[in-house]
C-alpha cells in the first residue's frame, strides 16, 4: 500500500468536488441531516455510500461484524439513539450480505477465542431457527438464509429501543431488512413487516411511549 497515493487520490477528490460545486466543502462542514442510518458489516467489499448511489451527509453509517445489533454494545446503542433523538432519521437499514465472513464462523461450532462472544449473538439466531436452517440440506443455501435471519433479528433489536419504538409511533420512522449480494450487485429488500413486529413485541418490550 502506497500511502503517498492516498493522500494524492484525496487531493483528486477535492479537486473533483469543488469543480463540481465550489462551495461543497462549506455546505459539508455546516452540519449534517441524513434521512438514513444504515447498520452493516464491516467487511471491506460493501462500501455502504457506493453501493446505495449516496453522497457524503446523506447517510449515517454504523458497521461491525454482521451487523449485530447487541443491548450491551454501548456503540451500536449510542449511534441509534442520536441518530433517531438528534438526527431524527426517517429511515433504519440493517443490510446483511451473502458471504458473511462472521456469520460463516458463526456456523462453525468450535471455540474461536475472542470472537465467541460477539459471535453468539449469530448462534442465538442459529438456535432460534435451527429447525428451518437444519431442514436446509444445501450448506450455501442455509449459509444464505442464516444471513437473512440475522438481518431480520437484528433489525427486531433495533425496535426493541425505547427511543426507536417511540420513532415508530409518533413520526412513522421505518425499519427495513436488506441484504447486499455481493454475486450480483444487488441490494434484496427482504421485506419484513417492522410495524406489525412492533405490535407483537410491544407487551414485553414496551419501552417507549
Amino acid at each position: 500500500m502506497d500511502f503517498k497515493k492516498i493522500f494524492n487520490n484525496n487531493q483528486e477528490w477535492i479537486d473533483r468536488q469543488l469543480s463540481e460545486n465550489p462551495k461543497y466543502f462549506e455546505e459539508l462542514n455546516a452540519g449534517q441531516k441524513p434521512e438514513i442510518l444504515y447498520i452493516g458489516c464491516s467487511d471491506s467489499r460493501v462500501p455502504a455510500e457506493d453501493l446505495m448511489g449516496m453522497k457524503a451527509g446523506e447517510l449515517f453509517v454504523h458497521r461491525n461484524v454482521a451487523n449485530v445489533v447487541n443491548a450491551i454494545d454501548l456503540n451500536a446503542q449510542s449511534v441509534i439513539n442520536y441518530a433517531v433523538t438528534n438526527l431524527e432519521v426517517k429511515h433504519i437499514v440493517v443490510c446483511g450480505h451473502y458471504n458473511c465472513g462472521g456469520v460463516k464462523a458463526a456456523m462453525e461450532p468450535k471455540d474461536l477465542g475472542i470472537l465467541n462472544p460477539w459471535l453468539r449473538n449469530i448462534r442465538d439466531v442459529y438456535r432460534e431457527h435451527a429447525k428451518e436452517l437444519n431442514s436446509i440440506e444445501d450448506q450455501a443455501k442455509r449459509y444464505d438464509r442464516l444471513v437473512e435471519l440475522n438481518v431480520r433479528e437484528q433489525a427486531i433489536n433495533v425496535v426493541k429501543m425505547a427511543a426507536v419504538q417511540c420513532a415508530m409511533r409518533s413520526r412513522d420512522m421505518k425499519i427495513h431488512g436488506w441484504v447486499f449480494d455481493m454475486r450480483t450487485g444487488r441490494l434484496i429488500d427482504l421485506k419484513i413487516d417492522f410495524d406489525e413486529i412492533l405490535d407483537e413485541i410491544m407487551e414485553i418490550y414496551r419501552l417507549g411511549e
